[in-house]
């Protein structure tokens, strides 16, 4: 009995033993493992914080600022809006202030913002909003705001709406170049949309000091903006035009054979389905009627090429046994329109008993039967 007793009493002394080197190896590791830790820490504390400096432009190391000015959440930004800087100054309209701050203070009494006097851009008058105060309008937070804003009135004279391309651009004096933000897409203005702009244009702090170059020379600042108004689309209407009115018109020449048939003759203008068309016929004939055929054509007077369907006749003074042949789709010649080359034969033209050529006169028809 006193065996096994001191067997179990020399277990349980062995059992403590062992539990008390494990728990001062678990100590001694988390002690070792702590500095690793807390420099992890440090090292991507350091780099959000350099992040930020990069997002905002890192500050000289000897200069303390009294303002706070949080980090471009670039989150904020839509995926169509961009952010550029540039050299060239704003191209529609610029406002400068000897002193913001004395500025965000005056117009807290004209609705906190400050509206540019009229001026004109693409055909249209506009004025140029600026807001310097936090949360003004409401939901800017602590962001300037620009706007542009056109006048009614340019609705009433010149047309229902309006798409215009807005950049909105301050400058910076530390680097000589303007800072913009813009969307891609043109904006649309009508009577019940007549401004446009950005609520979160830039933090308020870039412009309470000059380390970051947004105010200068004492307190000044400059605000601009782009505009480049869309000019109305040209419409083109295109229908298929049939069962024109007055379709049939009729042209003589005289002294046929005395011409020059080297060259061509060319009708005066008339009047079809509303169009103004010419013929041209060519008595020594071209393209593959060259030396063998008389060949003619309808030409738009207006150099339009649309789908025309027409017929062409020569016409037998005698008989009425008149030379038919149609042509009908797009211009089928680079400068002379819609037509045939080999409307008749010389042997047809010049034989007497074919009646087409009666004292010396030809006569032709033009049947114009639709077009586009």
């Amino acid at each position: 009995m006193f065996t096994e007793e001191k067997k179990k009493n020399t277990n349980y002394g062995t059992m403590f033993v062992y539990c008390f080197f494990c728990l001062v190896f678990v100590v001694e590791v988390v002690r070792f493992a702590k500095p690793y830790y807390n420099f992890q820490n440090l090292v991507e504390t350091e780099a959000a914080i350099e992040e930020g400096l990069l997002d905002v432009g890192i500050l000289p190391c000897n200069i303390r600022s009294s303002v706070s000015i949080p980090a471009r959440d670039h989150k904020k930004l839509s995926a169509t809006i961009r952010e550029e800087t540039r050299t060239r100054p704003p191209v529609t309209y610029c406002v400068k202030f000897e002193s913001f701050d004395t500025m965000s203070k005056l117009v807290k009494d004209n609705g906190d913002k400050y509206e540019s006097h009229p001026f004109s851009a693409g055909g249209y008058n506009w004025t140029f909003l600026v807001y310097p105060n936090a949360d003004k309008p409401v939901g800017s937070g602590g962001y300037v705001s620009l706007y542009v804003k056109i006048h009614n009135s340019s609705f009433i004279e010149n047309q229902n709406e309006v798409y215009a391309w807005i950049r909105f651009l301050t400058y910076k004096s530390t680097t000589d170049t303007y800072h913009e933000f813009y969307v891609t897409d043109a904006q649309r203005f009508h009577l019940f949309k007549q401004e446009y702009g950005m609520l979160n244009f830039l933090e308020i702090g870039y412009y309470q000091t000059p380390v970051h170059g947004f105010i200068f020379n004492g307190g000044q600042s400059v605000f601009g903006v782009d505009i480049v108004v869309s000019n109305p689309p040209i419409w083109e209407d295109v229908s298929y035009e049939e069962n024109i009115p007055g379709p049939v018109i009729g042209w003589r020449i005289d002294n046929f054979s005395s011409g020059e048939h080297d060259s061509y003759y060319t009708s005066n203008s008339f009047s079809s389905g509303g169009r103004n068309w010419v013929l041209k016929v060519y008595p020594n004939g071209v393209g593959t009627g060259k030396g063998n055929s008389l060949s003619i054509y309808l030409l738009s007077a207006s150099n339009k090429k649309g789908y025309v369907k027409a017929k062409f006749r020569v016409i037998d003074q005698i008989r009425s046994n008149n030379v038919e042949k149609q042509v009908e789709g797009w211009p089928n010649a680079e400068q002379n329109g819609w037509g045939v080359d080999k409307l008749i034969s010389f042997a047809d033209v010049q034989d007497p008993s074919k009646g087409f050529l009666v004292n010396d006169t030809i006569k032709f028809e033009v049947e114009i039967m639709a077009f586009t």
